[in-house]
């Protein structure tokens, strides 16, 4: 299944929350029910943003974009962040006003039905969501799953201060559990905004995949000489990598390409949604022993990110 049909099943949920929510707010007028309603009109508009910028990220490379549309994937996880970080100001604000008014809830069942049936489809949704992103590599995914899970705990904190309220009587708490819902979901927008804004501007690949790409290159150490000028970045999914290897410049171009060959599909063999591009140079010997007097210089990652 594609991923933008995948992001479609937030939508729907997110509608189906969105009603469910505002109707128990207008019955009971808990300022935490209404922060549920606000944050899943945010996650409605993100999930919307990743349908669209998946369906434009799967489009193959053309002449306008020639390295492909990944990037279409952190630009909507960037919108998506920044949509969080206004809701969590929005939640944050109800709530302060709600409890210097000293706002009291109605028949609070309601919302504990309706608070109880939304902690679990956002559950089984973003459960489903998360496992699809890790399968694909996929930003925009990852975020709207996020967006559900957090979701997922806030819905079960409102539950929870809706209970207390109940049996207790202390009608402040609904503001309380509002203010800390905005709390958790400040810090999820910003993890999602820093993530997107770094693939945003190429930022290199993590340390763990470039071991992964220096120890496959050096398992062709009796083929080259040395590699170095290793640049690496990330769009959407899309993991580019384009490096200069150095080969004996006797060498015929039909074994260097062979070479080349064989470390991109090893690349990609340890890499997802890898492209690869390399440079082949030829080595500074001029003799006819240059086989055996050029030698494997390992690379040590200084200076060539």
């Amino acid at each position: 299944m594609k991923k933008s049909n995948v992001a479609l099943l937030s939508v729907f949920s997110n509608v189906l929350l969105i009603f469910l929510k505002g109707l128990a707010f207008l019955v009971t007028g808990s300022v935490s029910v209404l922060s549920e309603a606000l944050h899943s009109g945010m996650d409605l508009i993100a999930a919307l943003i990743a349908f669209l910028s998946l369906k434009k990220a799967e489009r193959p490379a053309d002449r306008e974009h020639p390295f492909g549309h990944g990037k279409f994937e952190n630009l909507s996880g960037f919108i998506e962040g920044a949509l969080i970080l206004l809701a969590a100001l929005l939640i944050l604000y109800e709530a302060i006003k709600r409890a210097l008014l000293g706002a009291v809830l109605k028949s609070p069942e309601v919302a504990l039905y309706v608070m109880a049936l939304s902690a679990l489809v956002n559950l089984f949704v973003s459960t489903y969501l998360i496992r699809v992103a890790k399968r694909t590599d996929s930003l925009a995914l990852e975020a709207d799953a996020k967006h559900l899970r957090v979701d997922v705990y806030s819905s079960a904190g409102v539950f929870a201060g809706l209970f207390i309220i109940k049996i207790s009587g202390l009608h402040v708490i609904d503001s309380f559990v509002a203010a800390l819902i905005s709390t958790v979901i400040l810090y999820e927008g910003y993890g999602i905004t820093k993530r997107s804004v770094q693939g945003l501007l190429d930022r290199s690949l993590p340390e763990e995949e470039l071991e992964v790409i220096r120890k496959t290159i050096e398992k062709h150490s009796h083929r080259i000489k040395d590699f170095h000028s290793l640049r690496t970045r990330k769009a959407g999914s899309e993991r580019h990598i384009d490096l200069h290897i150095t080969v004996c410049q006797n060498e015929k171009i039909s074994t260097t390409h062979e070479t080349m060959d064989e470390i991109e599909r090893e690349l990609k063999n340890r890499l997802p949604n890898l492209k690869v591009i390399i440079h082949p140079e030829p080595c500074s010997h001029h003799s006819e022993n240059c086989p055996k007097e050029c030698y494997w210089k390992r690379y040590s990652g200084k200076g060539d990110q």
